[in-house]
């Protein structure tokens, strides 16, 4: 699509193929119609300038970059592109689930190579491989749409939401994640020194902010060095040296990259709700009544950004982007910073109206995409959703379906 304000071409990805918009007026009935941009997951939210679209498009080219050893791959990698985990730039599929270790124990850790194991290699390295009866967690890779917006919550409007101790006593006791930020984030903390910052990012809410998420994806998914990270990540059960494989010097992509590539992930819009409808507004009624909005708050309000169309705005994420005790169901015993073993972010739930067209059809739900329909999810809630999970099952058939497509429709 050419932007009338910046002359920039848009090409939207659908489930890794490309839709090319031609102006051909010959030939029109013969082209595929491009989707609106509230029906895919990877268009940029409205308002950008000149300049922030054309950022965007820079850094949608780096989001989909295919690395090959030649261009830093590995040694030891799970894909080759960041594009690879996000099926357009949705939810991943569960042959791209990465393999967490499921270990609180840190000597366990560094011995052979987590906290996440790369199973993949280049051509003379060795992938990692987890020992006979090492614990396992399997983290779906998440949507990357709206995360600009989730970025841009005040850490107050997060906090003023969290009720460790239950005072309300309505059995839901969120909390926030508190997590350091890498080294390489030099700032100097809050304003009280304390260095932690509240995590937002990541299935437990393990990263603070993107920047830490762009460069860890970069160095632990795909084996890139950046300047913030200038080493290479080894198996630590080989003896081959990485550099004897891998002949790109060190560091494989600039800083300029990382910081395009955060721009993306800011600047990208999440798709738009479905239409209301008798059924959706008895199901948005039900989803309250029930106890789904405790947790799954349906929007939040952002404060400043670094980009203007994302400051003062509401984000309709269905989230209260807090860590909530979910029982033994959905355990993985795998502590990240803050968080213990039962304890999860919540999902934001925007995007599930057209999350099956980027999946082939299918839904891959929950951390490790083990439900493959709402309802599944619903049933495997525990701990602080085990009340919910018990009304949701006491509605009769025609409120569980109106639920139900209210919450697909989001």
């Amino acid at each position: 699509m050419l932007d009338s304000n910046s002359g920039v071409t848009w090409r939207w990805r659908r489930s890794g193929a490309t839709v090319l918009l031609l102006a051909c007026g010959a030939c029109a009935d013969l082209l595929t119609e491009a989707p609106r941009a509230a029906d895919v997951f990877d268009a940029p939210i409205d308002g950008l300038s000149a300049a922030e679209l054309a950022a965007f498009a820079r850094g949608d080219a780096e989001f989909a970059r295919r690395f090959s050893p030649a261009t830093g791959l590995g040694p030891i990698f799970n894909d080759a592109s960041c594009a690879a985990c996000h099926s357009g730039d949705g939810r991943g599929r569960l042959e791209n689930a990465l393999q967490r270790i499921g270990s609180p124990d840190n000597d366990m850790l560094r011995a052979i190579g987590g906290p996440q194991i790369q199973t993949r290699a280049i051509p003379g390295a060795f992938a990692e491989q987890l020992p006979p009866g090492a614990p396992v967690s399997l983290r779906l890779p998440p949507p990357v749409f709206g995360m600009g917006l989730i970025e841009a919550i005040a850490d107050a409007t997060i906090l003023a939401r969290a009720d460790s101790a239950d005072s309300d006593g309505d059995g839901i006791s969120g909390r926030p994640n508190y997590v350091v930020p890498a080294a390489y984030l030099t700032d100097a903390g809050t304003s009280s020194g304390d260095p932690r910052r509240i995590g937002r990012f990541g299935r437990k809410a393990q990263v603070s902010g993107l920047i830490e998420q762009t460069v860890e994806a970069y160095h632990q998914d795909i084996g890139i060095t950046s300047d913030f990270i200038v080493t290479e990540n080894l198996n630590p059960l080989s003896s081959v040296n990485g550099a004897a494989v891998d002949l790109t010097p060190d560091p494989e992509v600039p800083a300029s990259t990382v910081h395009a590539v955060v721009h993306y992930l800011r600047a990208l819009a999440p798709p738009a709700p479905g239409a209301d409808n008798a059924s959706r507004s008895e199901g948005r009624a039900l989803f309250t009544q029930i106890g789904c909005a405790a947790c799954h708050v349906p929007s939040l309000p952002t404060g400043p950004s670094p980009i203007a169309a994302l400051s003062n705005r509401q984000a309709e994420l269905y989230s209260d982007l807090l860590l909530h005790d979910m029982g033994d169901a959905l355990a993985d015993n795998r502590p990240d910073g803050a968080a213990d073993g039962r304890e999860w972010r919540t999902t934001p739930l925007w995007g599930l109206r057209i999350m099956r067209q980027f999946l082939n059809g299918q839904a891959f739900l929950l951390h490790d995409g083990r439900a493959r329909t709402v309802e599944e999810a619903i049933t495997f809630h525990g701990g602080e959703g085990a009340a919910s999970r018990a009304a949701f099952t006491s509605l009769t058939p025609t409120q569980r379906a109106a639920l139900l497509d209210f919450v697909e429709s989001r």
